[in-house]
């Protein structure tokens, strides 16, 4: 109704029937006064549906499934009570690792992604602002001056300057343009709603892969530590198989033992080699990985090579019901159906005519002395609406298509919320069994360093052939590495579990509606180099 109303008061305006109406400056004063009450009568019209944020599958169970705390029986790796204080912050500093500490503030400093991600939230600010300045008139100002000349052939003279020949006419011109299309149905209002939410989006996206690439550092850590104790483990069982090489060769020389044993012996000795080789390859990757993650050339980097000592911290979880709250690649999944509701009401915007007020005026003459004069002066007023009668389904298609993708996210949405949930779960049970499995582990590496001691001697004193010893060497070596890859599978799969729970981020620290607003500050506004 509101729609039609104002259509044909723009019309019976326009055709000029209101008697108190003319092509003065006051009756077309009455028309944008007239289209000023009309926009008032009806910008509280704002289409599409209300944003409601849906409720997320929560588990009403006060822990996690896999939570230590449910197997109380476990022996080994414990997480805090969910009453303790969430994670903040810092968070890799639980892990007591000075060198990781410093590591992860030039990280947060100079990774290109992070720096990327919050380029990309820049750019998603700017737009929010680009879609703001439409509730505003623009105002155009374009100063001229023509000189033309014309043939004498076409009339008299108009100007002493040209003779006979023709005339030369001098225009100056001065006009200042504003125009203004008003948002009488909303679609500023919800293209500014959905370009707020989107600029949220990349802020979340830039939370959240700020944190992947800290996790990812802080993995890469305690990977390559380990691949410094298993070159230890590596070397010292050079060392002994060089001991046993050595061995064997004499024996051979005297006669108690065969040539067999002692090529045995040198093909255990150069293969242990060979790895200890192949572990510094995987070492030196290891190390241009956190070169590059720090955004530094990985010929300019190096690490000390410290072997693994840590043991895994004890990690807050909380309860299953704050994760929705902890994690940014949910909130930016909620943020994302805001965007695509408000696109909503932006398609059915469309079915509402389009107003726009334009007005013109400034100075014309044939001289410059007399550009501000009174008799210069010109205006023109005046108001248009236009509506689309006919598109042979376009917009109908266009809101089907904002709800689809609509639907589309809130899918989207809860998947990743259900995927968070096993996230967690998967590294709580990592990381609880893991203890255990570790526990086992190194039992039965004392076991191996027994029964290969007890065989050493039993070799070196003839009682049994070079091959039962190099049996058991190789069990040992074995059960070393496992063990060794347990160990670091541990702090991994904590550093996993901090990741799965969000870090340290939470909620609160996303950008408000006025703070993605806001301009940046000046220093954001310079081209890199």
């Amino acid at each position: 109704m509101k729609r039609g109303l104002l259509t044909l008061l723009f019309r019976i305006a326009m055709e000029k029937r209101l008697p108190f109406l003319s092509a003065s400056g006051a009756g077309m004063a009455a028309v944008f006064a007239m289209a000023a009450l009309a926009i008032l009568s009806l910008t509280s019209c704002t289409p599409g549906p209300a944003y409601h944020k849906p409720s997320g599958p929560i588990p009403a169970a006060p822990n996690y499934k896999e939570s230590p705390i449910n197997f109380p029986d476990d022996q080994g790796w414990k997480v805090a009570s969910p009453q303790d204080s969430m994670l903040h912050g810092n968070w890799w500093e639980v892990f007591q690792q000075p060198e990781l500490n410093d590591l992860e503030a030039q990280l947060n400093i100079n990774n290109e992604t992070i720096k990327m991600y919050f380029e990309n939230y820049l750019v998603a600010r700017a737009q929010l602002r680009e879609t703001r300045a439409q509730y505003y008139p623009t105002v155009t100002i374009n100063p001229g001056v023509t000189r033309s000349h014309s043939s004498g052939t076409l009339g008299p003279e108009t100007s002493g300057t040209g003779g006979a020949s023709g005339a030369t006419t001098t225009d100056i011109t001065l006009p200042l343009e504003a125009s203004w299309a008003p948002d009488l149905f909303g679609r500023v209002r919800n293209a500014v709603k959905a370009a707020r939410a989107g600029a949220q989006v990349s802020a979340a996206d830039l939370e959240n892969e700020r944190l992947l690439e800290q996790a990812t550092l802080a993995e890469t850590f305690f990977e390559i530590r380990g691949q410094d104790q298993l070159q230890k483990i590596l070397d010292d069982t050079v060392k002994a198989d060089d001991e046993v090489y050595q061995l064997a060769e004499a024996r051979y020389e005297v006669g108690t033992d065969t040539l067999v044993s002692a090529q045995q012996a040198l093909e255990t000795l150069e293969a242990a080699k060979a790895a200890a080789e192949a572990s510094r390859i995987t070492r030196a990757q290891y190390e241009h990985a956190i070169a590059t993650l720090l955004g530094k050339a990985a010929s300019d980097f190096s690490m000390p090579v410290r072997p693994l000592v840590s043991q895994p911290p004890t990690l807050p979880t909380g309860a299953p019901s704050q994760l929705l709250e902890r994690r940014p690649d949910i909130a930016a999944a909620e943020r994302q159906m805001a965007q695509a509701n408000a696109n909503i009401g932006v398609g059915y915007s469309a079915y509402y005519p389009a107003l726009t007020l334009s007005a013109s005026g400034g100075f014309a003459t044939g001289a410059i002395s007399k550009l501000f004069n009174a008799a210069s002066r010109m205006w023109s007023v005046g108001p248009s609406v236009s509506e689309t009668l006919f598109d042979a389904g376009l917009r109908r298609a266009t809101i089907q298509q904002y709800i689809a993708t609509y639907n589309s996210d809130l899918a989207n949405y809860r998947q990743t919320v259900l995927t968070a949930f096993q996230q967690v779960e998967d590294t709580l049970a990592e990381t609880r069994l893991g203890v255990q499995e570790t526990t086992h582990q190194q039992l039965a590496v004392d076991a191996a360093q027994k029964a290969y001691d007890l065989e050493k001697w039993r070799y070196q004193t003839g009682l049994d052939p070079y091959l039962n010893l190099l049996t058991i060497q190789t069990a040992l070596l074995a059960a070393q590495q496992s063990l060794l890859g347990d160990q670091v599978q541990q702090m991994t799969s904590a550093v996993q579990l901090v990741e799965a729970l969000g870090g340290g981020w939470d909620l609160s620290q996303l950008p408000s509606a006025h703070q993605v607003t806001e301009r940046p500050p000046h220093d954001q506004n310079v081209i890199q180099q």
